[in-house]
């Protein structure tokens, strides 16, 4: 029974003026804290050797090291990963040579550190000649 005969009867109606505010402020805040990081790479390829291989000369040093970070000086293992150990290391096996040339390397898998940890010990002891041992095709 409607006794209310006279009245009109409001609809509901959905205020959506709140709610676009909200979002408004949610997209901002979703804006200010999201990190936007690009990620960076390069397409190498690795150069490989034809040449010949060269006999040993006897101003050479050659250092390997293996993949797992352990480092070989003209076959004696150098106990340590540390630069001042290889950089004695390299002195000795150096010797009295004139202009030696150090001669690197290394496993596939090793990590480009090492590398650079022997390069940066035979900078230090004053042999600046470096080169890197590659594989010839097959």
């Amino acid at each position: 029974m409607n006794f209310r005969r006279g009245t009109a009867r409001d609809e509901p109606e959905i205020n959506l003026i709140p709610m676009i505010d909200v979002l408004l402020v949610i997209l901002i805040f979703l804006m200010i804290t999201t990190t936007y990081s690009k990620y960076g790479g390069l397409e190498i390829n690795l150069p490989s050797a034809d040449a010949s291989a060269n006999p040993n000369l006897p101003n050479e040093v050659n250092v390997m090291i293996s993949n797992n970070g352990d480092i070989v000086i003209n076959r004696v293992p150098v106990g340590s990963r540390e630069i001042d150990a290889i950089g004695a290391a390299l002195r000795r096996a150096a010797g009295d040579m004139k202009n030696p040339v150090v001669i690197i390397g290394s496993d596939k898998d090793a990590r480009l550190q090492s590398s650079i940890d022997v390069m940066q010990a035979a900078q230090q002891v004053g042999l600046g000649a470096i080169t890197f041992q590659t594989q010839s095709k097959r």
